[in-house]
C-alpha cells in the first residue's frame, strides 16, 4: 500500500513534519496509505505500523493518545481512517520531552485537518472498486469570526483476500519419530466502515480559546475461511486430514471526545493549555466452526469462539509555555494517562446441539493503570545553533485481574527520560543536526492476558504476565540540504534495547506452535536513514527514501547459541510524469527487506503500484488506481530451532482497481495534481 508523490517535508529540530494536503481532501486512501509513503515507516497488510523496522510505535491524533491503536487489531483503525481527514504527519524517532515516552520506535502524530477558510467549504467524493468495493464521504465547514464548526461523514466497504501456506517439522524431543504437517487457509473478510466526526471551537476574546471534538466509527464485518490440514511422520505416508470451516461476524466501535482550553496569560508569549480527552474501543466477534476428519475417518464436530473487549482511555493535560526573548522558552506540563480494560472471552463444544464451555480457552482478564507525568523542556536559538533539551518523568501503576481462577498480578515502573535536540546551520541549505533520548515500551494488555487464541489451530496466540517494560536509548546524527531543484539528506542512528519485546514461537504438540512474546536482554540497531527528490526533466519528478540497516541480536536466554545479526536496506522509489496539463502518469515501489527474528528471519516485501490522475476542471479530479501490481504483500515467517522448523506464508490479493471522483467547493482544491492515493 504505497501513496502517491512524496509529502511536502518539513524538518525542525525534534521532528520531521510530511504535509500530505493543505487545505483540501486526500482522494480515497487510509491513514496507512499515507503513512507508508513516508520514509522509514512500513505498514503491513493488518495496518501494524513499524519505523526502522521497530514496531513499537506510540500512535498519537492530534498529539493525543487513543485508545483505536491498541492491542493485536489495533492496526485496523489505520485501515479505516479517511486520508481526507489527514493534514500533515509528524514523525519524532527521538521525540521531545513534552511527548509521552511509550514506544521505542518513536511517535507517529496524525494532525487532523483544520478547515480555515472564511464561510462555508467543502467536498464531495465516491469510489467504486472491484468485489464490490467503495469509498463515498463528504465534509462542510463553516467559519464565521470567532466561531469555526465541522462535520465530515464516510462509508467505506472493504475486500480483503487472503492465503495462507504452512508447512512445519516438530521434532520429537526424546529422539522418536518427527512429524512433517501443513496448513492452507482461504480467507475472506469483508467489512462495512461507516463514520462521523464533528469540531467546533469559539474564542470569546483575543487570548482565550475554547473548543470540543468528537469521532465516532463502526465496523461491520463478516470473516470466513477454510483450513485444511495434513500431517505424519516424517518421510511417511499422510496419516491425518482435516478441514475446519469458519463463519464468522465482527463488530467494532470506536468513539473519541475532546475538550480543549488555551489561554494567553500575561503576555502574548505566556501560554496555558487545558486538554482532557476520552476514548472508547469496543470489539465483539463471533465464529462458528466445523471440523471435518478424513484421515482417520470420524464424525464432524462443532465450536464456538467469542472474543470481546472493552477498553477506556482518559487523558488529561495541563501544559504551560512561556517564551524569554533572548534566553530562550521553557515548557512544563504534567500529564495524566488511564487505561480500564476488560477482555471477556469464550469457547464452547457443540455436543448434541448443546454449548458446552471449553474452559481451555475461556477468560475473563481486567488490566488497569495509571501513568503519572511531569516534564520540563527548554529552547533557545543563539547565532547558528538551535538547542532543545528536556526531561520527563513517568511512573506507571498498572494492575491485572485473571477474572477466571482470580490471579492478581502487577506491572509497575518508574523513570527519567531525558531528550536532547541541537541543530547546527551551515547556510541556508545546509543543516546539521544531532538528537539523543530515552524511551520505553510497556506491554500491551493484550499481551499480558495468558488467553489462548485459537482462531488458528496449528499457530496458537497467548499473553504472557511476566512480560518486562522494554527499555532504549536511541542516538542520531544527520545534515540537510534544501536546494532549488534537489533536495537531499541522511541520518545515522543507533538504538539500543533491554528486555526488548519480541514473538517467540514454539511447538506444543506434532503440528500446532503457539505464540507469545517475550523479554531479550540486549539488541543493538544501526541504520543510515537517506531521502532525495527533484526533477529529472520539467514534465518528470523523482522521489528516492530508504533505510540500510543492521541489526544484532541476543537471544541466548530464548536457546540460542549465540548472537545474531542482520543486515538490509529497505527503500521507496517514485516518478510522477505530467503527460499533459491536466493529466498526470506514477509509478511507485516499495521494498521491504528480509529482517532478523530470534529464532529465524522475515521475509522481503515488494509492492508496485500505477495510478493515473485527471483535472476535469478546478475543482474536480478523475483517479484511476492500481494497486500491488505484484500481489507482494504478505508475511514470509521462517523458524529454524532444534524442535521446530516452519515456513510460514501469509499473502494478500492486493491487486486492486480502484476508479473515483473528487469534487470540491468553497475553495480550490488545495491538493497538489500529482498526488495519488493507493489503497492496499
Amino acid at each position: 500500500m504505497v501513496t502517491g508523490q512524496a509529502p511536502q517535508t518539513q524538518t525542525l529540530i525534534d521532528r520531521k513534519v510530511y504535509t500530505v494536503t493543505k487545505d483540501l481532501q486526500s482522494h480515497f486512501g487510509t491513514a496507512a496509505d499515507l503513512l507508508n509513503n513516508i520514509p522509514s515507516v512500513i505498514v503491513d497488510t493488518d495496518g501494524n505500523v513499524s519505523v526502522r523496522n521497530d514496531s513499537n510505535v506510540t500512535i498519537l491524533i492530534d498529539g493525543k493518545p487513543s485508545s483505536q491503536f491498541s492491542g493485536s487489531t489495533g492496526g485496523l483503525s489505520l485501515l479505516q481512517i479517511p486520508a481526507s481527514d489527514i493534514e500533515r504527519i509528524e514523525i519524532m524517532t527521538t521525540p521531545p520531552a513534552s511527548v509521552k515516552a511509550a514506544g521505542s520506535g518513536g511517535v507517529i502524530n496524525i494532525i487532523m485537518k483544520k478547515h480555515r477558510q472564511a464561510g462555508f467549504s467543502g467536498s464531495a467524493r465516491a469510489s467504486l472498486g472491484e468485489e464490490n468495493r467503495f469509498v463515498v464521504g463528504g465534509d462542510i465547514a463553516y467559519n464565521a469570526g470567532p466561531l469555526k464548526s465541522a462535520l465530515s461523514v464516510g462509508l467505506r466497504q472493504d475486500v480483503k483476500n487472503r492465503l495462507t501456506k504452512d508447512a512445519r517439522v516438530v521434532e520429537d524431543p526424546s529422539g522418536g519419530q518427527s512429524t512433517t504437517s501443513g496448513e492452507r487457509i482461504d480467507e475472506t473478510v469483508r467489512r462495512l466502515v461507516p463514520s462521523v466526526k464533528a469540531s467546533v471551537s469559539y474564542a470569546p476574546d483575543d487570548k482565550q480559546t475554547i473548543g470540543a471534538s468528537f469521532s465516532h466509527r463502526n465496523l461491520v464485518g463478516a470473516r470466513h475461511f477454510l483450513q485444511q490440514d495434513d500431517s505424519g511422520p516424517t518421510g511417511q505416508i499422510i496419516d491425518s486430514i482435516s478441514d475446519r470451516l469458519s463463519r464468522g461476524h465482527e463488530w467494532d466501535a470506536y468513539r473519541d471526545e475532546a475538550l480543549t482550553y488555551d489561554r494567553q496569560l500575561g503576555s502574548p508569549d505566556e501560554m496555558l493549555s487545558l486538554s482532557l480527552d476520552r476514548s472508547i474501543k469496543r470489539e465483539n466477534e463471533k465464529y462458528d466452526y466445523q471440523n471435518d476428519f478424513f484421515l482417520p475417518v470420524a464424525s464432524p464436530t462443532f465450536d464456538t469462539l467469542k472474543l470481546g473487549l472493552d477498553f477506556q482511555e482518559i487523558d488529561f493535560a495541563a501544559d504551560y509555555a512561556r517564551s524569554f526573548g533572548s534566553i530562550g522558552a521553557l515548557k512544563i506540563g504534567y500529564d495524566l494517562d488511564a487505561n480500564n480494560n476488560l477482555f471477556d472471552n469464550a469457547g464452547a463444544n457443540i455436543i448434541g446441539g448443546v454449548a458446552v464451555i471449553d474452559p481451555t480457552i475461556t477468560n475473563m482478564f481486567r488490566y488497569r493503570n495509571q501513568v503519572d507525568a511531569a516534564y520540563g523542556e527548554f529552547d533557545d536559538s543563539f547565532d547558528d545553533w538551535h538547542v532543545d533539551a528536556g526531561l520527563r518523568y513517568e511512573t506507571n501503576r498498572a494492575a491485572t485481574l485473571l477474572i477466571t481462577g482470580n490471579v492478581p498480578g502487577q506491572n509497575n515502573d518508574s523513570g527519567v527520560y531525558p531528550s536532547f535536540h541541537i541543530q547546527r546551520s551551515l547556510s541556508d541549505e545546509w543543516n546539521l543536526l544531532a538528537n539523543a533520548g530515552r524511551r520505553i515500551t510497556r506491554p500491551d494488555p493484550e499481551a499480558l492476558n495468558p488467553f489462548v487464541d485459537t482462531q488458528d489451530t496449528q499457530n496458537l496466540r497467548a499473553g504472557n504476565a511476566s512480560l518486562l517494560p522494554q527499555d532504549t536509548w536511541l542516538y542520531e546524527l544527520g545534515y540537510e540540504h534544501s536546494g532549488e531543484k534537489v533536495n537531499f539528506g541522511s541520518t545515522v542512528y543507533y538504538r539500543f534495547d533491554r528486555n526488548s519485546i519480541t514473538d517467540v514461537v514454539e511447538p506444543i504438540s506434532s503440528d500446532a506452535v503457539l505464540i507469545q512474546k517475550e523479554n531479550l536482554p540486549k539488541t543493538h540497531s544501526f541504520g543510515l536513514e537517506f531521502q532525495t527528490d527533484g526533477k529529472l526533466t520539467p514534465k518528470f519528478d523523482y522521489s528516492l527514501s530508504g533505510n540500510a540497516f543492521y541489526m544484532q541480536i541476543d537471544a541466548r536466554a530464548l536457546g540460542a547459541t549465540g548472537l545474531e545479526s542482520t543486515a538490509g536496506i529497505n527503500f521507496k522509489i517514485e516518478g510522477d510524469y505530467r503527460i499533459a496539463l491536466r493529466d498526470f502518469a506514477q509509478i511507485t515501489f516499495a521494498r521491504t527487506d528480509r529482517r532478523l527474528t530470534p529464532q529465524g528471519t522475515l521475509g522481503a516485501v515488494n509492492v508496485l503500484n500505477v495510478g493515473f490522475k485527471h483535472e476535469i476542471d478546478a475543482g474536480t479530479y478523475l483517479v484511476a488506481t492500481v494497486s500491488d501490481l505484484l500481489n507482494g504483500q504478505g508475511l514470509h515467517r521462517i523458524v529454524g530451532t532444534p524442535q521446530l522448523q516452519d515456513n510460514y506464508l501469509r499473502l494478500q490479493y492486493g491487486r486492486i482497481f480502484y476508479l473515483g471522483i473528487v469534487h470540491g467547493f468553497g475553495a480550490p482544491l488545495g491538493k497538489k495534481a500529482d498526488e495519488i492515493n493507493y489503497d492496499q
